[in-house]
């Protein structure tokens, strides 16, 4: 029979969540959860942990490149020589043919020279938009890392609590020891002044070892990991810590 030791020992909560238990496990664990109310807790926060690493880093792709890549077809196929009004030339047919091939060959190539510069706009278009996909590339890796160190089994989970002066404050840690990884979840914590920064701490042996600044503008982030950590700590430091 399943127990609630056997979810937290086993990371089976990340699994249901995952969707990897097969379905005779799964109704087991919703049997426990709907009888515990601590599981049910512990399931809302990891839901809600990986609504943000896969809402976290979203980058939109520039608006721009459909409508400037379509007006430069729709310029290409539109484009052509301007006709040439009949002119009643008195003079001969050769000189007359002379007029019309060089005007012909003025207009083609001021119609050249607006295509080559709606072309560099595109290329340059092309080009910012790949750096926005490897910037999407980098992020997704990013994001799989952190699914990854948050629904191994190794993986524990540790609360950090404010004290006194911050009571509602609260850091979520997933510390993997057999990876040596560890990832933070930081929206529980309050805004502080623009002067100064979080910075996490691993106390070993009673010296306090900087696990490094918690960044203001991200939810989800790894940290330093440290070994034989007896506690972990968060410090409100100076501006860059």
């Amino acid at each position: 029979m399943m127990t609630k030791k056997d979810i937290l020992e086993n990371g089976l909560l990340e699994q249901y969540i995952l969707g990897t238990l097969d379905p005779l496990m799964e109704t087991d664990i919703e049997i426990l959860i709907n009888e515990d109310t601590e599981l049910q807790s512990l399931l809302k926060q990891m839901e809600a942990d990986f609504e943000t690493i896969g809402l976290e880093n979203a980058i939109e792709p520039p608006s721009t490149i459909k409508a400037e890549i379509l007006k430069s077809i729709t310029n290409s196929d539109q484009s052509g020589l301007k006709p040439n009004k009949t002119y009643t030339l008195y003079i001969g047919i050769a000189a007359s043919l002379a007029f019309l091939f060089m005007l012909g060959s003025f207009f083609l190539y001021q119609e050249l020279d607006n295509t080559q510069e709606q072309l560099q706009i595109v290329n340059s278009e092309i080009e910012n938009l790949q750096l926005e996909l490897n910037e999407v590339s980098d992020s997704l890796s990013e994001t799989n890392k952190w699914y990854l160190a948050i629904s191994d089994p190794e993986t524990e989970q540790y609360v950090i609590k404010g004290n006194n002066l911050l009571p509602d404050a609260k850091l979520i840690s997933y510390v993997n020891h057999k990876t040596k990884s560890v990832v933070i979840n930081t929206s529980k914590l309050p805004k502080i002044d623009d002067d100064h920064d979080y910075q996490m701490w691993a106390d070993v042996d009673g010296e306090m070892i900087n696990m490094g600044v918690i960044a203001r503008d991200k939810e989800v982030m790894t940290m330093a990991y440290i070994d034989n950590v007896e506690s972990l700590n968060v410090t409100i430091e100076p501006l860059g810590g």
